[in-house]
């Protein structure tokens, strides 16, 4: 009996999001309560994990320490722009400086949302 082996290419569904606008507001942290309890007990962590998700280095966030919140209005335009988001420069510094830990959990929601996870499901049985 010769042994078959049976290769597909996983197939995944592009989802995308052409608005504008964010998809949650600053404030909506009950749309997604565990990510912002979260940021709210341990916003160094959380800020860190945020920014590997997006691509960045993930101690990045951690330069706030030093600096104000110069790496959270840099996240938050980077996030803008990549995605198409308005906004100004002047309201990723407003919001960064007095609700950084609402930015962050506004920046993770949008990048769970436009960059969807992706599983591949296999079958080994028989």
């Amino acid at each position: 009996m010769a042994n078959t082996i049976v290769i597909e290419q996983p197939q995944s569904i592009p989802v995308t999001l052409s608005s504008q606008e964010w998809s949650t507001d600053l404030f909506d942290c009950f749309k997604d309560i565990p990510t912002c309890c979260f940021a709210y007990w341990c916003l160094p962590c959380f800020a860190c994990r945020t920014s590997k998700e997006f691509g960045e280095h993930e101690c990045l966030p951690l330069l706030d320490m030093f600096g104000g919140s110069a790496i959270t209005m840099s996240m938050r335009l980077s996030v803008r722009q990549r995605y198409g988001i308005n906004g100004t420069l002047q309201s990723d510094w407003l919001y960064s400086m007095f609700c950084c830990s609402c930015v962050w959990c506004q920046m993770s929601r949008e990048i769970k949302l436009r960059n969807p996870q992706t599983y591949i499901i296999t079958n080994k049985g028989v």
